[in-house]
């Protein structure tokens, strides 16, 4: 099943249903972060590639193209037999994706599990976006349409490469636009891979068009171009920033699910080690490279030593290794960038007064391994409690009393996700009302659904995912007014 070198059948730019080298002939490697050693050469796109796939998707949205005059139920079968398509190839993808990206290859098989089912709810979708009749004043009849965007930009990141690919191709293709997407530039293999299963499902050409490459070129020349109507972005608020600046240009639509430093609050009526396996779960989901992750744990002063202690020992035992090997549950981090700059971030949590409990070095001699790291004596003005890691490293701080600790949690610039771990319902629901996230989960974390909208307050990002919300974010609504004869 699993197969730690599965065939890399796809490695060139995919445009209006064919697979095709870039324009410049360049090409960049894509690194196996387990080993730190080059998997394959992918083409290289940049702003003459992104140039003819728009060409491609203007020409796909024409009014009388192929894909605007399919019924709306036929485009859920088109998304349907993509998802048939991503199950038959369900183990080849996941070791492609631990190839590519380093996740432990169970956790790659829940996320193509994960996308095959974003595909079929929004493939339910298609057929279900509706206008309204408007009851307007004056002898008119007048309603409304939901019409697609048109041409849309999308650019994902490299934690979720696949998930993140379904969360923006679902409801994109659901309301009818037609995409030209850029991959992160660690992790282009699945995306590339599932374009040739666009093409095998039946996808009119030009429908989805995907341009590997780099953000300062590809990325770049998506947001600025003209024809693209919408840009929907997952990644950091540095870039969320840049692509909203360069989106103004043209006031071109724009949608971000950026970053978060999201809290998680463990009262002391609860049990402990059940609070504590909630909050292991939640900062070392995906290595950490998560951007809800529960990076600051506040836990209140009762219960903390006990805490901290089972919390350390939940750290220790985590198995930490080559994402193809037996019960490994803890893979490298994505690159050398992010390596170096989570062991600066423990040194600098040690240097500015955290007590290390567990983990804080490198695991193994190659590739990008962190051990899971636990700090406790943690305070809030302290750099580790502040700045989004992207890494396992969980930040373990005392509080006394809720009100005391929704203040705190809410002092940040992020606002993506938070939780509260309690038996007391007043409790639950005083925290869920004042916290400022933009998901809030009680007694449990990282419950995540295709069917509930997802996104941040605050720099956490603009617009939601996921849900009815996410196919509204691909759509226009025009108001038609018809005179009457007379009022009825």
């Amino acid at each position: 099943m699993a197969n730690p070198n599965p065939e890399i059948k796809c490695t060139k730019l995919f445009i209006n249903n064919e697979f095709v080298d870039a324009v410049s002939g360049k090409t960049f490697p894509t690194i196996n972060p387990s080993t730190g050693t080059k998997i394959v050469d992918v083409a290289e796109g940049d702003k003459a590639d992104v140039e003819l796939a728009v060409k491609a998707a203007k020409a796909a949205f024409e009014r009388k193209s192929v894909w605007r005059q399919m019924d709306a139920s036929a485009r859920g079968k088109l998304l349907n037999k993509l998802a048939d398509l991503m199950e038959r190839d369900m183990h080849y993808l996941a070791s492609l994706e631990s190839l590519d990206n380093g996740k432990p290859y169970m956790n790659a098989v829940y996320d193509v599990y994960g996308s095959v089912n974003c595909l079929r709810y929004y493939a339910g979708w298609t057929d279900k976006i509706c206008g309204d009749t408007v009851p307007s004043d004056g002898p008119h009849l007048t309603y409304t349409r939901k019409e697609p965007v048109g041409v849309v930009g999308q650019i994902i990141p490299w934690n979720y490469p696949m998930l993140m690919l379904a969360w923006k191709w679902g409801p994109a293709l659901a309301a009818g636009c037609t995409i030209v997407m850029k991959p992160a530039e660690q992790t282009p293999l699945t995306a590339l891979y599932l374009c040739s299963l666009v093409k095998e499902a039946g996808f009119p050409a030009g429908v989805v068009n995907m341009v590997p490459g780099y953000g300062p070129t590809a990325g770049n020349a998506i947001v600025m171009h003209p024809d693209i109507r919408k840009v929907a972005f997952t990644g950091s608020v540095e870039v969320g920033k840049l692509i909203m600046a360069g989106a103004a240009v043209n006031l071109k639509k724009v949608s971000l699910e950026l970053g978060g430093k999201s809290p998680l609050v463990i009262c002391d009526d609860v049990d402990v080690d059940e609070a504590a396996q909630i909050a292991y779960a939640g900062v070392f989901e995906n290595m950490g490279q998560c951007c809800i992750a529960a990076t600051r744990t506040f836990v209140q002063e009762g219960i903390y030593d006990a805490f901290v202690a089972k919390a350390t020992e939940l750290a220790k035992a985590r198995k930490v290794g080559n994402p193809f090997g037996q019960g490994v549950q803890h893979g490298p981090q994505i690159d050398d960038t992010q390596f170096k700059k989570i062991l600066g971030y423990i040194e600098t949590g040690k240097k500015e007064g955290a007590k290390l409990q567990a983990g804080g070095v490198r695991s193994g001699s190659e590739g990008y391994f962190v051990e899971p790291t636990v700090f406790s004596n943690v305070t809030d003005e302290m750099t580790i409690a502040k700045e989004e890691i992207f890494g396992p490293v969980q930040s373990i701080i005392k509080f006394k009393t809720l009100d005391e600790v929704i203040e705190r949690a809410n002092a940040t610039s992020f606002g993506l996700a938070a939780g509260i771990v309690t038996k007391d319902l007043n409790n639950a629901l005083t925290f869920s009302n004042a916290v400022e996230a933009g998901s809030v989960w009680v007694n449990t974390y990282l419950a995540v659904s295709n069917q509930a909208p997802f996104g941040g307050y605050k720099q956490s990002g603009i617009g939601r995912e996921m849900g009815k919300e996410g196919v509204e974010l691909y759509l226009e609504t025009k108001t038609v007014s018809i005179k009457l004869p007379s009022k009825v």
